[in-house]
């Protein structure tokens, strides 16, 4: 059989797009931001994870010009040769600090940071307990590890325990969850699993991608958040949310952090992350802790929005992160209410399975301390609209 056959069988793009519902690839003309431009109008972004709006950010782009005029456009090495500058050291040491661990380890993308640590400490006869649905990093970093991984129901933490159980006694245990779970905003319930982790001597990590910036008295987290900081021993996050750039990083003690740098894969043969990033994420990082009320202020934002949507009669996951779930069920009717939204000058993400079950389809909104008031009656005027068009609001 032609190894290329399942591209020739793989048809369900071109028939959305002849339906002219297809939702993903829209072009952005302008900077992201809470109002942005999108293939010639404008849009309402709740789409994005730009939760503290550093992105246009003037003083960000400034110290990411300034990195690139001293240090050039890229490092042209891995970290462990010849891609290691003083924005890298300076900014793994803030981020440790920030995060109150030893250390800290940089790698060039999110997705690559879960890979690289979590590849790099589970071994042959150890074992991971991943939550069914954490990241997709989680699960390929699972995979590219020489563990066993066993999956336990979502946020089900007695199935976690009767599973956990079944663990050879001798094997080492990393619980990898979500704190924030990027697509219904859930959170974990992080003291529960610290429990958990203590009575089988287990390690814990949590995946801080859309918590960082969002929970915390400081926004420095899940951890922070449960006042449990000393208890999670290994804390990943990514730059491409709150931070604004481009970049993963993964907070824990500092023999941890040695062994990652010098065993992990993914940190050894891949090129460091580039000046202009690392800058950006930097002034990003060093306004947020001179400015913790945006933390506050995140909050006030996405609670206005609930408000504003329930008061509007649309149905929504509730939640404590600065996403917002909008039920919609039906996967052809996602696609068309994302459509009519988009039309309508409001940006949001649709949610298929695999990412939910079938017929529980979810368009994903997102928020940000720059939103206006305004601009959230607005979107929540369209999105009712909308919705009633559909039949999908709260009838009760």
């Amino acid at each position: 059989m032609d190894l290329f056959q399942k591209c020739k069988d793989y048809h369900i793009v071109e028939d959305i797009k002849k339906m002219d519902i297809y939702p993903y690839f829209h072009v952005l003309e302008s900077k992201q931001d809470t109002i942005v431009t999108m293939e010639g109008g404008r849009k309402i972004m709740i789409g994005s994870n730009n939760y503290q709006g550093f992105t246009s950010d003037p003083r960000v782009i400034a110290e990411a010009v300034k990195a690139t005029e001293e240090f050039g456009t890229g490092c042209s090495g891995s970290r462990f040769l010849n891609g290691t500058t003083t924005l890298h050291v300076e900014l793994e040491k803030e981020l440790a600090e920030f995060l109150q661990k030893e250390d800290c380890v940089t790698m060039s993308t999110g997705f690559q940071t879960n890979l690289g640590v979590i590849s790099a400490i589970v071994g042959r006869k150890d074992y991971i307990m991943c939550d069914k649905e954490n990241h997709a990093s989680i699960y390929d970093a699972c995979r590219l590890s020489y563990g066993t991984m066993i999956r336990f129901n979502h946020l089900d933490y007695d199935d976690l325990e009767r599973k956990i159980q079944e663990v050879p006694k001798d094997a080492g245990i990393l619980i990898v969850t979500d704190g924030i779970f990027s697509m219904s905003g859930e959170l974990c319930d992080l003291p529960r699993l610290v429990e958990i982790k203590k009575k089988y001597g287990a390690r814990l990590m949590v995946d801080d991608a859309h918590c960082l910036g969002v929970l915390g008295k400081t926004g420095a987290g899940t951890a922070e958040h449960f006042g449990l900081i000393d208890e999670v021993d290994l804390i990943y996050g990514t730059f491409s949310k709150s931070l604004a750039s481009m970049g993963g990083y993964c907070g824990c003690s500092h023999e941890v952090a040695e062994y990652i740098r010098h065993n992990s894969r993914p940190f050894i043969f891949s090129a460091s992350i580039t000046p202009a990033s690392l800058a950006a994420t930097r002034e990003a990082l060093r306004i947020l802790k001179a400015e913790p009320e945006r933390v506050t202020r995140l909050d006030y934002v996405t609670n206005y929005m609930r408000d504003a949507l329930r008061k509007r009669k649309v149905k929504f996951k509730d939640g404590k992160a600065p996403i917002i779930a909008l039920y919609t069920y039906d996967q052809e009717v996602t696609l068309r209410v994302c459509k009519k939204l988009f039309e309508e000058g409001v940006y949001a993400n649709p949610v298929l399975p695999p990412a939910t079950p079938p017929g529980q389809c979810l368009i994903r909104t997102a928020y940000t301390t720059t939103h206006k008031e305004e601009d959230l009656d607005e979107a929540a005027d369209i999105i009712a609209k909308v919705f009633a068009e559909f039949d999908l609001l709260d009838k009760d």
